[in-house]
């Protein structure tokens, strides 16, 4: 396997797999031409993140999208890990774990770099024993969010 940063080449398979992943965990259907443009637009400014994909025999495999969260408290960024997914048939065979080793090591050694996070489906099980398998631990916080009313962002 070989991890790698993403490039535009990767634009249209990363954007199939968050597709892939809103129906898979929430029941939702992204719209194709926003979530390849979100992708897109992410590839063309680092400053927004970045991501990592999985390759197996030159096919991509997996990916995750890290994005940026500063902190005040610690003074320093969190890295959030977004947009985790992999390919069913390559499931249960270390491609997040190769992922997230990667990810975890560069914030070892960049002191900008306070932690990481993530959120999960609360339903998830499985994904969290995974990442605390990982030494993630569950914090106390919940997530809120409000979108921007009238916008419409599934299909």
């Amino acid at each position: 396997m070989t991890l790698r940063s993403a490039e535009p080449r990767d634009a249209e398979t990363i954007a199939g797999f968050n597709r892939a992943m809103a129906l898979e965990t929430e029941g939702r259907g992204l719209q194709a031409e926003r979530s390849l443009a979100g992708v897109q637009r992410l590839l063309r400014d680092p400053a927004l993140g970045f991501y990592l994909v999985a390759e197996r025999a030159g096919q991509v495999v997996g990916c995750l999208m890290v994005t940026f969260e500063w902190s005040d408290w610690r003074n320093g960024h969190f890295w959030w890990i977004q947009s985790v997914y992999v390919q069913p048939e390559a499931r249960r065979q270390g491609v997040f774990r190769a992922l997230y080793g990667h990810v975890s090591a560069m914030v070892d050694r960049d002191e900008s770099v306070c932690g990481l996070r993530l959120y999960v489906e609360s339903s998830n099980v499985r994904a969290q024993a995974t990442y605390g398998a990982l030494g993630m631990a569950r914090t106390h916080y919940l997530v809120f969010e409000q979108e921007r009313p009238g916008a419409s962002y599934f299909a």
